[in-house]
């Protein structure tokens, strides 16, 4: 891709599944790669998967729920790997479980992380980018902001609220040289989903999923970081407050 060489980007959830495909894509790319995540070891596995090939990244540990803390992991990225080009929210977590049966304390969490998350990395991050004139975001949502997903009522409302909030800071940030796009994955076989796919229910969810999408399988961590290196790149200058499903053809909107 065009105009990644040397770009310093952070990626949120770094640490595994999605989140670790990215970094490599963006390593492989030639930028400068931070790994956030809350799990340090986990982010120092794939920040060292990334200079074992010859590429640049450094491991930072960010719980994203606290602002705090993301904005002195920002602060200690910009001092290691130079002020921000690319920032990549990507982490995230939920529990599925019908909404009548969770309580506040669940949606705190899910809305601490998957919402309060993003909005804390733009905060630490824009203004250098609008100082700089030039900045790229890339946010990872989830069909389940778009189209909803049973058993995930308040996950599926903060993903769907950082689907507007991209759109929205499209609209303000455009004329500061900032672009902000938002791509939306499918059921991915990740550790996360592997936690509420276990067992014979587990095993049932699967099997739906594979027959509801066209494609007739789960997505992979590889199936994603082709379009977020794109939307990061000079090749999508002029692509800005778009939202795109990657979902083997699950979802597909006009």
């Amino acid at each position: 891709m065009r105009g990644l060489q040397g770009k310093a980007a952070i990626v949120t959830g770094g640490g595994s599944g999605i989140g670790r495909a990215i970094c490599q894509r963006m390593g492989e790319e030639g930028c400068k790669v931070g790994v956030f995540d809350i799990n340090k070891a986990g982010a120092e596995e794939t920040a060292g998967l990334i200079t074992a090939v010859g590429g640049t990244a450094e491991a930072f540990e960010a719980d994203i729920s606290d602002l705090g803390a993301v904005q002195s992991a920002v602060a200690s990225f910009e001092s290691a790997l130079g002020p921000t080009d690319i920032l990549i929210n990507n982490a995230g977590w939920d529990k599925i479980v019908p909404f009548l049966q969770t309580d506040p304390e669940l949606w705190k969490k899910v809305i601490d992380i998957n919402l309060y998350g993003p909005i804390h990395m733009h905060f630490a991050v824009l203004p250098g980018m609008v100082e700089r004139k030039a900045g790229c975001v890339v946010n990872i949502s989830s069909d389940a902001g778009r189209v909803g997903s049973s058993g995930e009522a308040v996950y599926s409302a903060a993903k769907g609220g950082i689907v507007a909030f991209g759109k929205t800071l499209s609209r303000e940030l455009t004329r500061a040289g900032i672009r902000i796009n938002t791509v939306c994955p499918g059921p991915t076989d990740t550790p996360l989903f592997a936690q509420v796919a276990e067992g014979d229910a587990g095993q049932k969810i699967v099997d739906g999923l594979q027959r509801a999408i066209p494609m007739r399988r789960l997505g992979q961590p590889d199936d994603y970081p082709g379009i977020i290196a794109f939307l990061a790149s000079d090749d999508a200058a002029y692509i800005t407050g778009q939202t795109i499903s990657v979902s083997g053809g699950l979802t597909m909107h006009g």
